[in-house]
């Protein structure tokens, strides 16, 4: 009786692994209206699927399908079986395609003196000095595809879970050339702390491009700003308070009119601890990404740019 019952468990195991879900995902053929319900009676947003796009595939039921739309409030949408191609795209094959190339960005940019007041057991806080790099100049944070909810692309289960419990130190080692690396160190100085593990994970990988593109662009567009009047601007008035409205008619003079609406100041405890510039894609020129942000809007509107050291 033992040995029939041994060899039923042994005959199963092979069904239960063929049960896991795959995710599956199909290509529009059409522009269709996607709806919030099966009766086709509302359509939050007025969203439409963009012909080409892939789609993932959540439910087949009575010639309609049901699809995830990202970065929409109701994302579960219904749209009829005849808007999507019949040849499904497994989550297997979807990663082996190229993402593509986000067409907005925000690069987060951290005054790092601000930072170190509140995360004091940080690496690379606790090393601080006066005369270093990161006392007097703008550091990397990240460079985010938009919508914020684009996030995660092709990244396994695990190491989502990984990331999201901070254990940075335990997610898989980027493969980075010298130079990418080296600068890093410099102009990231969460590196220490493994802060570049975790925004290619969460960030990097919807980018569109692999690691090292991702944090030369990244880096390249930081350079820009420690170079022009807006680092000047910061380094000049260490230990004031200055409004948002100054350093948007800095970004202006500097970047072009428009640029400084497109600049967003986060604060903690009246201390300017991040700048946030939206900017659009296609070119490694900040003016010209600029021109094709989107308007920002900032919770913070004046603060103190916070000089090395504790207080």
């Amino acid at each position: 009786m033992k040995k029939i019952i041994v060899s039923i468990i042994i005959l199963a195991l092979p069904l239960l692994a063929m049960s896991k879900k795959v995710e599956v995902y199909q290509k529009a053929e059409k522009e269709c209206l996607a709806y919030n319900n099966m009766k086709h009676s509302t359509n939050t947003n007025n969203i439409r699927l963009k012909k080409g796009q892939e789609y993932r595939v959540l439910e087949h039921r009575k010639g309609q399908i049901l699809t995830l739309i990202k970065g929409e409030r109701i994302a579960q949408r219904w749209v009829d079986k005849e808007c999507f191609s019949n040849k499904p795209i497994s989550k297997k094959d979807k990663k082996k395609s190229n993402i593509k190339l986000a067409k907005q960005n925000l690069l987060a940019l951290s005054w790092q003196n601000a930072f170190c007041q509140t995360h004091q057991y940080k690496k690379e806080c606790k090393s601080m000095k006066k005369g270093d790099f990161a006392s007097s100049h703008f550091v990397l944070h990240g460079l985010w595809p938009q919508p914020r909810n684009n996030l995660y692309c092709n990244v396994s289960k695990k190491e989502i879970g990984i990331d999201k419990n901070k254990q940075w130190n335990r997610l898989k080692k980027l493969d980075l050339t010298l130079t990418v690396r080296e600068e890093l160190k410099k102009y990231m100085t969460g590196y220490s702390s493994n802060l570049h593990l975790h925004e290619w994970v969460k960030h990097g990988t919807c980018y569109g491009k692999d690691a090292n593109s991702y944090y030369a662009d990244a880096i390249n567009l930081l350079k820009q700003v420690n170079s022009s009047k807006v680092q000047e601007f910061f380094q000049k008035n260490i230990g004031k308070v200055v409004k948002l409205k100054d350093i948007r008619k800095v970004f202006d003079s500097e970047f072009g009119n428009g640029a400084g609406e497109k600049v967003a100041m986060n604060c903690k405890k009246g201390l300017i601890t991040e700048l946030w510039l939206y900017l659009g894609s296609g070119s490694s020129d900040l003016k010209t990404l600029f021109t094709k942000g989107t308007k920002s809007k900032s919770r913070c509107f004046k603060g103190k740019i916070d000089e090395v050291g504790y207080n």
